[in-house]
């Protein structure tokens, strides 16, 4: 069974940490989800200070060092990031691979002028959550909009998402984990 381990980089809400785990169990059935204890600093390298936010794949690399003997971990924070190329990312993944970052920073509908909805915020950041795990698993972009392996190039293509893999997805996630080494 893979497992997946939350890594709260920075502070991260225990209720946030908590149905992230729930929503990554019900995305990917034959996994394991467990909160780490351990808290990792958010690496002050990462730092862009002409952007004024965080490089995920700085973070990524500094996670790599933390944490070595789980199947995936993906890194949960509150700073904003970025990849170069692009103005914000809500996560980086490696694909495939074990490692895996979330951003909640643009998660919050407070970011974009809205009154807060926690119910909202928590339904955005597990659909980013397992749609990071995906990319771990090997799963690219999907074209179908309700697929929450779609990119999301804004908030509202993150809200229209399914917390879900689409019904060609899931054949594929199928096909991908039976090729991973037993």
């Amino acid at each position: 069974m893979t497992e997946i381990l939350l890594l709260p980089i920075g502070e991260i809400e225990e209720e946030t940490l908590r149905e992230i785990c729930k929503g990554l169990k019900k995305a990917y059935t034959q996994t394991k989800c467990t909160i780490s204890n351990e808290t990792m600093q958010i690496p002050k390298q990462a730092y862009n200070k002409q952007r004024n936010q965080y490089n995920s794949t700085t973070i990524i690399e500094k996670m790599k060092t933390k944490l070595k003997n789980k199947n995936k971990i993906l890194g949960i924070t509150e700073v904003d990031l970025y990849v170069p190329g692009l103005n914000f990312v809500f996560g980086e993944a490696e694909c495939p691979g074990s490692h895996a970052i979330i951003s909640l920073y643009r998660l919050y509908p407070e970011f974009y002028g809205e009154p807060p909805n926690r119910k909202l915020f928590l339904e955005r950041a597990v659909k980013e959550a397992v749609h990071e795990i995906g990319h771990t698993f090997g799963l690219k972009h999907c074209r179908n909009p309700f697929c929450v392996m779609h990119f999301s190039n804004s908030i509202w293509d993150t809200d229209v998402k399914w917390p879900v893999l689409c019904p060609i997805c899931t054949i594929k996630l199928q096909i991908l984990l039976r090729r991973l080494p037993k």
